[in-house]
């Protein structure tokens, strides 16, 4: 049996390796595969207002309903919003969230995910029994 001196002796340092590898390239067995879309910047000064559109729009209605009604308005419209989220049809249905819709007001518009959302084409249809398995933990 060697002692603890020589182990660490025919021990490599860590030092060695860097986060790129040895031959300057992405490590992938310790980082992992690298995905280019974390990676991007946004291109345009507009694409992160965009992005968080329904968020602020939230935040400002808050505020709104704040300003005019008191503090108990936003609260019960945020434990409304909470509850509805919560309610969704099974994992292999498409759901429509007509609830959440109708108390953001956006159930009279017309929009993107309206006329290009087919349920048929989601990437959500498949085998009912074995998504129900995986959501309920039994796979």
């Amino acid at each position: 049996m060697r002692g603890s001196g020589s182990q660490l002796k025919d021990s490599i340092p860590i030092a060695e390796f860097s986060a790129s590898g040895p031959f300057g390239g992405h490590d992938i067995l310790r980082r992992g595969f690298t995905s280019v879309k974390n990676e991007l910047l946004p291109s345009h000064p507009l694409e992160l207002s965009e992005k968080n559109f329904q968020l602020n729009e939230d935040k400002m209605n808050f505020a709104t309903l704040r300003n005019i009604q008191g503090l108990h308005a936003p609260l019960k419209l945020q434990m409304e919003f909470k509850a509805v989220k919560q309610v969704q049809r099974l994992p292999f249905l498409h759901s429509s969230n007509i609830a959440l819709d109708t108390l953001r007001g956006n159930d009279e518009c017309i929009g993107f995910e309206d006329i290009l959302n087919d349920p048929s084409q989601s990437e959500v249809m498949g085998e009912p029994h074995t998504m129900m398995e995986y959501k309920l933990g039994l796979l």
